[in-house]
């Protein structure tokens, strides 16, 4: 499975899971089937897979503690990167709150419910725009100077932002909204290439549309005897050597699918068909 070094020292498998899956519907409360939930977990470390994503907002709390409930002792290969900076008002909503006193107490209740000292990487789920950027920024690398996080990372976030925040605190990963029909952080993407960051490109299959038997993508999951979601996975590991997707399901099936994409090999004739969609 291809490889990426998260911060330069933390080596992780490119195809990555996102987890908010394995709760309720509208990321609310515990999944409905807990069982299953906690099969599709286990089952995706036994896969190979180091890099898991899930999120204080997930649940809210619930998907945090079901990690650790179904995942504890963690492999030391495992790598689960958390996001703090949202609030959940009720199911459908997500509100940034980036106020220092809050991502610090979000950060020391995603310790106690993942049953860590330190997080592996902390993310700012969103740039609260009421709150000086530099006051989130620096909350993150006082928790980092303080040991609570090993690395930090940030989510829906421009170069310019990007830029700016690594004049504040080290940053290992940007997560970002990509797959093939949304392409417009591509100069997100140039620049983590260029720096050695990780893009973690969230909704890597456009909640679904690219799992579709039409179009290019069935027809080069004709020819390669795979399905057209594990197509749209491999082209963006093949899109760029800091690509990390964390395509997130609550089906075993689906999961299995997911990690055998890491191993599909396009064309570059069929990268090309696929990229003009």
């Amino acid at each position: 499975m291809l490889t990426f070094s998260l911060g330069g020292d933390r080596p992780i498998h490119r195809l990555g899971f996102g987890a908010m899956r394995l709760t309720g519907p509208g990321d609310w409360g515990p999944a409905r089937d807990v069982g299953l939930a906690a099969r599709v977990a286990r089952r995706a470390v036994e896969l190979g897979v180091t890099f898991i994503d899930t999120a204080d907002a997930y649940g809210p709390g619930t998907n945090e503690e079901f990690l650790a409930e179904v995942l504890h002792p963690y492999p030391p290969e495992l790598v689960i990167a958390t996001k703090v900076g949202y609030c959940r008002p009720s199911p459908r909503e997500y509100v940034a709150l980036g106020r220092p006193e809050y991502l610090r107490q979000q950060t020391e209740l995603s310790l106690r419910r993942l049953r860590t000292d330190c997080l592996d990487v902390l993310q700012l789920h969103r740039i609260d725009p009421t709150v000086p950027v530099d006051d989130q920024l620096g909350t993150l690398a006082e928790l980092r100077a303080e040991g609570k996080t090993r690395q930090v990372g940030l989510s829906e976030v421009s170069v310019a932002e990007l830029r700016h925040a690594r004049t504040v605190v080290d940053i290992v990963s940007v997560q970002n909204l990509y797959n093939l029909t949304t392409r417009r952080h591509d100069d997100v993407l140039a620049y983590c290439e260029e720096h050695g960051l990780a893009f973690i490109p969230w909704l890597p299959l456009a909640e679904g549309r690219h799992a579709v038997d039409r179009g290019v993508l069935a027809d080069t999951a004709a020819e390669l005897g795979v399905r057209p979601a594990q197509v749209a996975l491999a082209w963006l590991l093949r899109r760029s050597p800091v690509m990390v997707p964390i395509p997130g399901t609550g089906s075993l099936e689906h999961l299995e699918q997911n990690v055998a994409a890491a191993d599909i090999q396009l064309t570059e004739a069929q990268f090309d068909a696929i990229a003009a969609g």
